[in-house]
């Protein structure tokens, strides 16, 4: 275990971008094998290979693997990656303040953008129409962020309710 560790880590020295591509498309196809599996309960037989060899895909190209639609910058790695290393140039520091300020930047300017292209291009692997793609992208980002900010509300009113306290 400890030699493929270390392996791993060699990997990751010498080629971060491939060995990201080849972390993303595991993690997504390792989750779709858990949500057939344990979600969906199909059993072994009834598990869709497909499906999986498509998540992994995504993983693969868009989510690990470069992105060629993007600026010649950002083609250097990552999609994610390379996000990360943006925010690390933009938000100088290590404290509570600091990540505070990412996770904010990340969850309101990246998080829609890199969710409503993960959706299109899933979508689009996956046969959907335009409109349909376009629908299915709509729904899950007002879902997402209709829970997200009433999740903000109730911690913000608890938070504040306290301090008057």
């Amino acid at each position: 275990m400890a030699a493929l560790w270390r392996g791993c880590g060699r990997v990751l020295a010498r080629r971060p971008g491939a060995a990201q591509a080849l972390t993303a498309g595991a993690l997504m196809g390792a989750g779709d094998v858990i949500a057939q599996q344990l979600v969906e309960q199909r059993g072994l037989r009834g598990h869709h290979c497909p499906r999986t060899l498509k998540m992994m895909a995504i993983g693969f190209c868009f989510v690990g693997g470069q992105m060629l639609l993007l600026t010649p910058w950002l083609l250097q790695g990552p999609v994610v990656g390379n996000w990360y290393r943006i925010l690390d140039r933009l938000i100088l520091g290590n404290t509570k303040v600091v990540a505070v300020k990412k996770m904010v930047l990340d969850q309101g300017a990246f998080a829609p953008c890199f969710l409503g292209c993960f959706l299109g291009v899933t979508g689009a692997v996956n046969g959907l129409s335009v409109q349909d793609n376009w629908s299915k992208i709509r729904q899950a980002l007002h879902l997402i962020y209709g829970v997200l900010q009433a999740t903000l509300r109730a911690h913000m009113n608890r938070s504040w309710a306290q301090a008057a306290l």
